[in-house]
């Protein structure tokens, strides 16, 4: 091998610039593009303002969301009257059925004498005897006199044995709790405590010393509101207090309070429908127990399944006749079958037309022109999807092998012969492939469009979202549709897999 010396390397480098020496690009482009990088994040967290969002965001009540989609929340009421009597209340759907008595919330009770409130004295018109068309054989006097003995027992007070809630103890967690009396509240959370004051004559809620950081009240004198963290948290006025204590879990996700089977355990139940007396003469127990899963007013189980399976008709219609349309269309649009540019570039723009609009205005579109329902979802769906798959379509044609096609030909095969046995069968795996893919896709963009009003479980979810008390029921929307999404996803991808040939 022959070696060159300086002065011949040289002189190359002299003849040749660009072969020794490299361009700046080419030295420093692993920094040009690491510097351009860095300073596009930069520029997009200035931009978007990313460090102003992060430390303004209030992730308690983020987190207090998420903890609703998996919990449920008792909320108890005990009123203090103004002679000290406390009274407990549940709300009217509560969780617990008519008749609460948790173990967890401890009161004590006594019967006391009562006084009832006097009605109001009535007016000198109407203490006035009034004149009478009727015969009395009762003197005037007399009978003004018993009149007025009448009234005085009328409006005398009334004093009546009652029991009242003395002081009550709320177990919020291991080592929290919130205790109750008519003029003082206690509370403690992990070994911390807070005594609150409560004057019921000027309305106001005094702390003896100063609030944690789980303990906020606004200004001197209003409520007071405590966190006991997952456990729930508890707001604290003059005359009320508010318990929201939470539990893990869907509440009555197959009973509601108003069932006969509600607070009975699986064995209860299942000794019930299949060998207990019938509940209700008109029907079996097995009958009834599965009417009252599905009417059930708080999950409305039978809504939620019908709604979900017109999400997934509407999703399966609305692209079968996108790819049985879009199918004819590609051909003319494909410039290798339709030797025509003006046809082909018509039908290429009307392609772009329908998928230029995204499927969620075009939802908006359908609802207005035939009102909300799964119509307008379905043609919302066929309208995007057809422009899709058309351009999809047309593409995998233009990129097929003329070879096979002029096989066919050469034998003399009609027109439509050759693109029977020459075309469709090196595109129809493929368009099937596709067809499967958009299918899939659109069992999760029909929810989407179901919120705007086409119909579907997406205006169920959007309704218990709007409520932003029902996050449970929204938790459970969401895992119907990942079930489903799940299952079709799996589906798409075998008769893919087969379809394209790689498994047998």
């Amino acid at each position: 091998m022959q070696t060159m010396n300086m002065n011949e390397l040289e002189a190359i480098a002299a003849r040749h610039p660009g072969i020794l020496q490299r361009s700046v690009w080419q030295r420093f482009k692993i920094g040009f593009i690491a510097g351009g990088v860095i300073l596009y994040f930069v520029f997009a967290w200035w931009f978007f303002s990313i460090g102003k969002v992060v430390s303004n965001a209030n992730w308690s009540i983020a987190g207090s969301y998420l903890a609703d989609w998996v919990s449920y929340e008792v909320r108890p009421d005990i009123s203090i009257a103004a002679d000290g009597a406390m009274e407990i209340t549940y709300p009217r759907f509560d969780p617990l059925g008519p008749n609460a008595n948790p173990d967890w919330l401890k009161a004590t009770r006594e019967t006391v004498s009562r006084t009832a409130a006097a009605p109001a004295a009535p007016n000198a018109a109407a203490a006035a005897p009034a004149k009478s068309s009727t015969f009395s054989f009762m003197a005037p006097a007399a009978a003004t006199a018993k009149a007025d003995a009448n009234a005085q027992e009328a409006i005398a007070p009334q004093v009546r044995q009652e029991e009242i809630v003395t002081q009550a103890l709320v177990e919020m967690g291991t080592a929290s709790t919130v205790e109750i009396m008519p003029d003082r509240v206690v509370l403690v959370r992990d070994g911390e405590t807070v005594v609150l004051d409560l004057d019921g004559a000027r309305d106001t809620v005094d702390a003896t010393a100063a609030l944690p950081d789980w303990a906020e009240q606004r200004q001197p004198g209003t409520k007071v509101v405590a966190s006991f963290g997952m456990s729930g948290w508890v707001e604290i006025q003059a005359d009320k207090v508010k318990i929201r204590k939470r539990f893990f879990g869907w509440e009555n996700f197959f009973f509601d309070t108003n069932s006969t089977f509600f607070d009975k355990s699986l064995g209860e139940v299942a000794g019930l429908v299949f060998s207990g007396e019938r509940l209700d003469p008109g029907q079996s127990n097995l009958s009834l127990a599965w009417n009252d899963i599905l009417y059930n007013p708080s999950w409305q189980h039978l809504d939620v399944w019908t709604k979900m399976l017109q999400t997934i008709v509407m999703a399966f219609i609305g692209t079968l006749f996108a790819s049985i349309v879009a199918f004819p269309l590609s051909f003319i649009a494909a410039r290798n079958i339709l030797r025509n540019g003006f046809v082909n570039q018509l039908t290429k723009r009307f392609f772009d037309f329908q998928r230029s609009v995204d499927m969620l205005i075009w939802a908006l579109f359908f609802t207005r022109a035939f009102g909300p329902g799964p119509l307008a979802g379905m043609s919302a769906i066929f309208f995007t999807d057809t422009g899709t798959l058309g351009k999809l379509y047309s593409e995998a044609l233009e990129n097929i092998d003329d070879k096979q096609r002029e096989g066919v030909k050469s034998v003399g095969a009609s027109p439509l012969a050759v693109q029977r046995f020459g075309v469709l069968p090196q595109v129809l795996p493929l368009f099937a492939s596709q067809a499967l893919y958009f299918w899939e896709s659109n069992t999760r963009s029909a929810t989407i469009i179901g919120a705007v009003g086409a119909g579907g479980i997406g205006l169920k979810l959007w309704e218990a979202m709007r409520t932003n008390s029902d996050w449970e029921n929204v938790a459970y929307m969401v895992v119907l549709i990942l079930i489903v999404v799940f299952v079709f996803d799996g589906i798409s991808n075998a008769l893919r897999s087969r379809l394209m040939g790689t498994k047998h």
